[in-house]
């Protein structure tokens, strides 16, 4: 069994924004694999899945992105998950737009969900699968940028990095990291 956590912001204020990616890529991971309703469980969302042989927690917290960390050590200490069984999924605007970089640990690089994660998990080792937003024009606050919504023309790009992102979970679930690293990075 594994872990894989989107991360983003709960409500429908903040739905279809740069935050949110992580979000949508566990919620297209649940449509494709999932077994029932997402359930309320551990300050979040939880839906179980059956994926290339793996079962996956799909977890989407819904603690605000700042404070997503409480949200996976709760799901990670019921479940007894090792930190190689924990995916999180989240936004980069350090990466182009659409562009997904794999890594199996290091600093958040900025994403404060991603660091409040690895503070609440106790290090850096817990693999994460990023998804490019592109960089704030210059001038644009960051925290305005990431809760703004994607342009009609980066639509189309950002909703194929989603199913392409979604696919990235399926290699790592069934083949482990090193196989998502090569075929995605």
């Amino acid at each position: 069994m594994k872990l894989v956590v989107g991360l983003g912001n709960p409500g429908r204020k903040y739905q279809g924004t740069r935050h949110n990616v992580g979000f949508e890529v566990v919620a297209e991971v649940a449509r494709r694999y999932g077994a029932g309703k997402p359930k309320a469980r551990f300050d979040g969302e939880v839906v179980e899945a059956s994926c290339a042989g793996e079962k996956l927690v799909l977890l989407c917290p819904a603690t605000y992105m700042n404070r997503s960390g409480a949200s996976v050590q709760a799901a990670r200490d019921f479940y007894k998950f090792a930190d190689e069984e924990i995916l999180v999924v989240c936004d980069d605007i350090n990466l182009p737009l659409a562009k997904l970089r794999v890594r199996t640990k290091g600093s958040s690089g900025g994403q404060k969900g991603l660091a409040d994660v690895i503070q609440r998990l106790g290090g850096e080792e817990v693999s994460r699968l990023r998804i490019g937003v592109g960089a704030p024009p210059e001038g644009w606050d960051a925290s305005a940028y990431v809760l703004g919504r994607f342009t009609r023309e980066e639509q189309a790009e950002i909703e194929r990095a989603i199913l392409d992102a979604a696919d990235a979970v399926v290699v790592w679930a069934r083949d482990g990291i090193a196989a998502c690293m090569n075929q995605y990075n």
